[in-house]
């Protein structure tokens, strides 16, 4: 059993914190709500005074923020975790943040003596609840060693994608390609409600043809072919447009950084800012279709 410092118990950080307790840790979290430190209590886990009390008692600390100006905060602050932790301890950060941020915090870390992950997820929330999450690595070799008997507690995939930043280019390259099949899907099915083609039999023809893709046969953006996918309940979130946008504009900011074209993944961040800013950012990445419809 490791003592586990988990800093950061939303809607990703709060089940993930909770499978960890499920697997025998003891798990001390932290986060900004009181109601999110109670939930994690009622699970099994312990709360503590302070971010510096959290970790300089733990083997292992997890952080789940919300983007890479929190993670560059948290960990080089002069009274964040690198200041803080206890000689040893492996840091693993969750989050899904820029590619030269995790870097430079990795190096930050390594200079300190600290054996460091970047292990963004996929998955959604009922990914991180079932504890079958996509962990998408970034570090050295030993490291993600280290790591993956506590990350196999939270996910069913666990990938290692290289050297440090290396989970965050794998995790933005995903959700680039995701951004831009579900335009692309949602397009599709808009252009067969114009001609009079049902849906139904749009899905039965390209589920099987050199259409599929996830963004078709597991989250179909109309409702009927797919009962699981959120068009099937008035596009509440698993995956906000929010999020997919931010993901996306992280996408552009590392295409900026390596001097890649990156012509698509622009065009559906440009997409994905127009309807997040008419009223979608609350609304499941895959509610765009009606966007698209002009509604």
């Amino acid at each position: 059993m490791s003592t586990i410092a988990f800093i950061g118990l939303g809607n990703m950080g709060g089940p993930m914190a909770a499978n960890l307790v499920k697997a025998g840790h003891r798990v001390v979290g932290v986060d900004v709500t009181e109601a999110a430190i109670a939930h994690h209590v009622e699970a099994g886990g312990e709360r503590a005074a302070s971010i510096a009390d959290a970790v300089a008692g733990a083997d292992v600390v997890v952080t789940m923020l919300p983007s890479g100006r929190e993670v560059s905060a948290l960990y080089l602050g002069p009274s964040g975790i690198i200041a803080k932790a206890k000689a040893g301890a492996l840091l693993i950060d969750s989050s899904t943040i820029d590619v030269d941020t995790a870097r430079a915090v990795a190096k930050a870390a390594a200079d300190k003596g600290f054996a460091m992950l970047d292990g963004p997820v996929s998955g959604g929330v009922g990914g991180a609840a079932g504890g079958t999450l996509t962990f998408m690595c970034g570090g050295e070799d030993d490291t993600f060693a280290r790591a993956k008997p506590l990350l196999e507690a939270m996910g069913k995939t666990i990938v290692h994608a290289g050297g440090p930043g290396n989970g965050q280019a794998a995790k933005i390259c995903n959700n680039m390609i995701l951004g831009i099949t579900m335009i692309a899907t949602s397009e599709a099915f808009v252009l067969a409600e114009k001609l009079g083609l049902d849906a139904q039999k749009l899905f039965d023809i390209a589920s099987k043809s050199s259409g599929q893709s996830w963004s078709l046969t597991t989250y179909c953006p109309v409702p009927g072919p797919v009962p699981t996918s959120p068009a099937n309940r008035d596009y509440q979130p698993g995956f906000t447009a929010a999020m997919m946008l931010k993901d996306l504009k992280l996408a552009q900011d590392a295409a900026r950084s390596a001097n890649a074209v990156t012509p698509l993944g622009a065009e559906a961040t440009s997409l994905y800012g127009l309807f997040a800013a008419q009223g979608g950012s609350a609304t499941d990445f895959s509610g765009i279709v009606r966007f698209l419809r002009g509604k």
